[in-house]
């Protein structure tokens, strides 16, 4: 399970850090500051936490738009 959500993290790594959200912003904050490897560890930890998440709550995941400054 934990290489599936490794690989997976790695393939949506691009995408997600393009993304107006939450999750992006705090991706491109993450990529400046630690190697790419690490951050793809980090996104995987998120995206098993958010899927436990949803899961156990049975409600749909919200992304939240990042507030325009």
């Amino acid at each position: 399970m934990r290489v599936l959500l490794i690989h997976g993290a790695r393939a949506a790594l691009p995408y997600l850090a393009r993304m107006d959200t939450q999750l992006g912003a705090w991706l491109q904050a993450l990529l400046q500051r630690a190697k790419r490897n690490v951050v793809v560890v980090a996104l995987a930890n998120k995206l098993a936490r958010i899927a436990w998440a949803v899961m156990s709550y049975e409600r749909p995941y919200e992304a939240a738009a990042v507030p325009s400054s």
